[in-house]
């Protein structure tokens, strides 16, 4: 599409400078289309190469009507609703311009934090009440700290990019939209910890945001953002893009690292934790990408700024990821806080097939399923642990009343079995058990006593497994048992019932 707007201004002689600027996160009008004007930016789309002679014949380029005309961006109701602070530039820049980065408050963060001392760095991150956005929400502050006061004579910072989540993609949004915000939070926690090295985890089925993050440090080096002299300071901070190869555990810290080392992504046990002794037996920084890259907002603005936004103890902004069976599906970025029901019905619009919606499950594919019974949950780290879920990387997947939830309970099971890294028995065994156990009950054999055996499973994995993925299979698995139980009920029964 972009080269038929170049063929087609070439074709009549307008000067047309043509951007590649990343998604702004509006899934279901892309691929958009934004002219400058002296109004402001005018968005078209979605927008095909077909439609590219019309545009033109319309007068596009001054941002006059035309079926696809959506008028001014940034007044789209989607982005206008929002708060972004970590995705204030996504889609707006020019990705592989530092100056635009500049012009458009990057490095102010940094600035600032070359002025102060690393404690002051690591205090001005606690008091933000920032916790990791890669699903356990651990305050960041704390973890920060640790590294800085353990002794070792090379300390490192590692950014988590292997989303690997269903519906999530707010880390290759951010990788391919503003990589220099990351690079910017990860310098940023080098200085703050004593740092030199950095690298970031990326998984292969990102190959665009490989190639940006690839460039974007090229770029940095060039620039003396990264080097023996971060921005003329006495601090040095380099860094370098490696890539996993496809395993859904190495998004687990600890396997992360085995991987990052060259070994098998096998799960460590803890203690001793990454902190203290992490890459190559080193204290080391692992931090997901949207926490790093909320880091240069929270120095620029301050720790009050950031933590004025959410509730309780959920501070700041979330990159809400919305994807399934949605008229809305994109990313949203605002102070926690909304209701399930505000974001499922207001902001995505309910689903797209016009069918009710029966079951959310937010927090990936180990995250738990919530019936409309619960979309009053407000989205909080806590709150959702109350209900029984978990926000996790904050992807949302909606489902309408065609879904079965024993299938979906069931496809659990099978993945955590497929990506299980083998180390603990409960993962290993427990999965395979399960997804067996819940075949019988597909074919109506004994039903109660597979229903009692998956929940002994459920128990034993949740409270057994050495990480999350045999840890949180169990929540998929037992909120659908628990809020759609007439999907558990023999087919028979169920054909009978309808």
């Amino acid at each position: 599409m972009a080269q038929a707007i170049a063929a087609e201004s070439e074709k009549r002689g307008e000067a047309v400078r043509i951007i590649r600027n990343g998604s702004r996160g509006m899934v279901w009008l892309e691929p958009l289309v934004e002219v400058e004007t002296p109004a402001g930016r005018v968005a078209y789309g979605p927008v095909e190469a077909g439609d590219v002679t019309g545009l033109f014949d319309a007068g596009f380029l001054t941002g006059a009507p035309h079926p696809k005309a959506l008028g001014l961006t940034e007044d789209i109701p989607f982005l206008k609703k929002q708060t972004r602070l970590t995705f204030a530039r996504v889609g707006l820049i020019d990705p592989m311009s530092i100056e635009d980065y500049e012009a458009n408050g990057g490095l102010a963060g940094l600035r600032k934090a070359l002025a102060m001392t690393p404690s002051e760095i690591v205090q001005t991150v606690t008091e933000s009440g920032l916790r990791g956005r890669g699903g356990a929400g651990f305050p960041t502050g704390v973890k920060w700290k640790t590294v800085l006061e353990a002794a070792g004579p090379q300390k490192y910072i590692v950014c988590n990019a292997d989303e690997g989540d269903s519906g999530t993609f707010a880390d290759r949004m951010l990788m391919e939209g503003d990589p220099f915000c990351l690079i910017e939070g990860m310098v940023i926690a080098g200085i703050a910890t004593g740092a030199t090295k950095g690298f970031v985890y990326l998984r292969s089925e990102y190959p665009d945001a490989i190639g940006v993050m690839n460039t974007a440090v090229e770029i940095a080096r060039e620039n003396k953002l990264l080097g023996a002299s971060v921005l003329g300071s006495n601090h040095a901070f380099d860094m370098e893009i490696r890539v996993g190869a496809g395993a859904y555990v190495c998004g687990e810290e600890t396997a992360l690292l085995n991987s990052l080392e060259g070994k098998r992504g096998v799960v460590r046990a803890k203690p001793p934790l990454p902190a203290l002794q992490g890459f190559m037996g080193r204290p080391t920084v692992v931090n997901n990408v949207i926490s790093l890259a909320s880091v240069p907002v929270i120095m620029a603005r301050g720790a009050a700024y950031y933590r004025d936004f959410g509730m309780g103890r959920s501070r700041g902004t979330i990159p809400i990821q919305i994807a399934g069976n949605v008229k809305h599906g994109g990313l949203f970025e605002v102070a926690f806080g909304l209701t399930l029901g505000e974001i499922v019905d207001g902001i995505a619009g309910s689903t797209a097939s016009g069918r009710p919606v029966k079951a959310v499950q937010v927090g990936g594919p180990l995250g738990a399923y919530f019936p409309r019974a619960l979309f009053d949950t407000p989205f909080d780290y806590e709150a959702f642990t109350a209900a029984g879920g978990l926000i996790g990387h904050a992807g949302i997947v909606v489902f309408d009343d065609s879904a079965d939830m024993l299938k979906q309970a069931k496809f659990a099971f099978e993945f955590c079995a497929i990506e299980s890294c083998g180390k603990c028995t409960p993962c290993r065994i427990g999965a395979v058990r399960g997804a067996e156990t819940l075949a019988k009950l597909e074919q109506g054999i004994e039903p109660e006593k597979q229903k009692a055996l998956v929940a002994d499973l459920a128990n034993t994995m949740k409270f057994g497994s050495l990480c999350a993925l045999g840890g949180f299979t169990p929540y998929p698995v037992m909120s659908a048992m628990t809020h759609f139980a007439d999907d558990f009920e023999p087919k028979v029964m169920r054909e009978a019932a309808e």
